[in-house]
């Protein structure tokens, strides 16, 4: 925390930290992780953890792994704890509380990073789900990253139409959201003028992409070298990385 804020007006050192960092929200202070861009006027990313009730948290595996590839392309990224999770204030508030929490989060980012140019927002399952409220009501937001969207228990009629076009991904094995609710999801917005889907089905993933988050990832980056947000990441260096 104190490195942050010794460092809050200075970019160049504060992109050397992805420090841990209190906001206030609607109903109390919301416990975050930060990593600020070295890159000027960066776009940014808010990343959305699965849901509370499940024991989801900003650490949950996926959540952790979009946000170091946004950061990867240089956005400014914040992931944080929904509302009674860990340090955040507050209790579970079935959706709409976490709505606000994430709208705070996006405030408090901003107000850091004034000149930002765009924003994406990445949420996994329940998180997807509160992220693409979050876009029906912040124009900013340029595009989305919607992991296991759970189209089988809420409802997503308020895409009407859906503002902005994104990536969508589910696995072929999910046994908590029945693979056939996201295909249905996904035509409804492919009807919707203007609004281009991105729709990959990962073959053999289950809910929690055990075995597949690279493929996840590399799907990402793809979709997002595609949308042209942020650096481009080569997957052929992913992979001699990897290799290497």
């Amino acid at each position: 925390m104190n490195s942050f804020f010794e460092n809050y007006n200075n970019p160049k050192k504060l992109g050397e930290y992805m420090p841990e960092v209190v906001f206030n929200g609607p109903a109390g202070r919301l416990e975050g992780r930060y990593s600020h861009s070295k890159v000027k006027n960066a776009p940014l990313a808010l990343i959305l953890h699965p849901s509370p009730e499940h024991g989801g948290t900003m650490n949950n595996k996926i959540t952790y792994n979009m946000f170091q590839a946004f950061s990867a392309r240089g956005f400014s990224c914040l992931r944080f704890n929904f509302r009674g999770v860990g340090r955040s204030q507050g209790v579970y508030d079935n959706g709409e509380g976490e709505l606000s929490d994430a709208a705070s989060a996006l405030d408090w980012m901003q107000e850091i990073n004034p000149n930002a140019p765009y924003v994406w927002v990445g949420g996994f399952s329940f998180g997807a789900w509160i992220g693409m409220q979050l876009l029906m009501r912040r124009p900013e937001i340029e595009g989305f990253i919607s992991v296991a969207p759970p189209a089988n228990t809420e409802d997503f009629s308020f895409l009407a139409p859906c503002p902005t076009s994104g990536l969508v991904m589910h696995g072929s094995k999910d046994d908590v959201i029945d693979e056939s609710s996201v295909s249905d999801l996904v035509d409804r917005l492919h009807q919707q003028k203007g609004v281009e889907i991105d729709y990959r089905v990962i073959d053999g993933a289950n809910h929690f992409f055990h075995g597949y988050n690279d493929t996840l990832i590399d799907y990402m980056h793809d979709h997002l070298n595609t949308a042209k947000a942020g650096r481009e990441i080569r997957l052929e260096d992913m992979a001699d990385a990897l290799a290497g």
